[in-house]
């Protein structure tokens, strides 16, 4: 029998999960807002190495973050009432991609874009080379096949610009800022929320490098899709890949860097 206590822990720490995208007013990438928990219970998250709630001078931060430990015992919980996100990773698993897999993630690439969008197979290529470490692609379990990925540079560029897309050198690994450059998931993997769990765990992988910022640009239709994963609509982009119009969106990651770049 679990104690209250118990129980008030591992309903905290699923609720914050399951909300787990930035709330859509410009606050950085964090899981779920304190303010309407029990703060002991947040205090033993904490302790338990589940969450990491930041501390500021003048008392803590609204927001806190899961762990890995934290999301891993989240999904543990979710399984144990059949939640369908649970079952999401039991059939699939986040990663860097493999050098090797450079031909399949362009012929993905070909398939989820028309041709004025996508990226050409020989920037595909250069890009892995330059920045395979900003590749997350999303494995299917079962046939070991690659199902989605997103991919990006990293600058300390501000703005978008094309020549991201085309030229692999533009990538500084050191820059504080990604752009990203695609979220492919093939037609047969669709509507089953994993655009939205590779972009969760791309902004997870990036906080903890200390990313700034991650860029993107989309379609008007698509901006609403994106907001629902925290990003902000900073409105019509210079970008015209493609001879098409774009908006241009963006997700704080970290705190401390954002406002001391302020």
């Amino acid at each position: 029998m679990k104690t209250r206590k118990q129980a008030i822990d591992e309903l905290t720490l699923a609720l914050m999960y399951l909300t787990r995208f930035n709330d859509g007013e410009g606050n950085p990438f964090n899981e779920m807002s304190w303010k309407n928990y029990d703060f002991d219970c947040i205090d033993r998250l904490d302790d338990e190495g589940y969450i990491v709630n930041p501390r500021k001078s003048r008392g803590t931060y609204k927001y806190v973050y899961l762990t890995e430990a934290g999301r891993t015992k989240a999904r543990e919980l979710l399984g144990e009432i059949d939640s369908k996100d649970y079952d999401l990773y039991e059939r699939y698993s986040f990663r860097t991609i493999k050098p090797e897999e450079t031909e399949e993630v362009a012929e993905i690439e070909r398939i989820c874009f028309p041709p004025n969008e996508a990226c050409s197979r020989e920037n595909m290529i250069e890009r892995i080379k330059a920045a395979g470490d900003l590749f997350m692609v999303a494995i299917d379990k079962e046939t070991g096949k690659i199902a989605g990925f997103l991919n990006g540079i990293a600058t300390d560029e501000f703005c978008f610009r094309d020549e991201f897309f085309t030229d692999a050198g533009t990538h500084n690994p050191e820059g504080k800022n990604v752009m990203i450059l695609g979220l492919d998931v093939l037609p047969e993997y669709r509507k089953q929320g994993l655009g939205r769990e590779l972009v969760y765990n791309y902004c997870r992988r990036e906080q903890e490098r200390g990313r700034l910022r991650l860029v993107l640009t989309c379609h008007a239709n698509i901006v609403k899709m994106y907001s629902k994963f925290g990003f902000l609509d900073r409105g019509e982009s210079a970008s015209e890949w493609g001879g098409e119009k774009w908006h241009e969106m963006d997700i704080i990651l970290n705190h401390e860097i954002y406002f001391d770049e302020e």
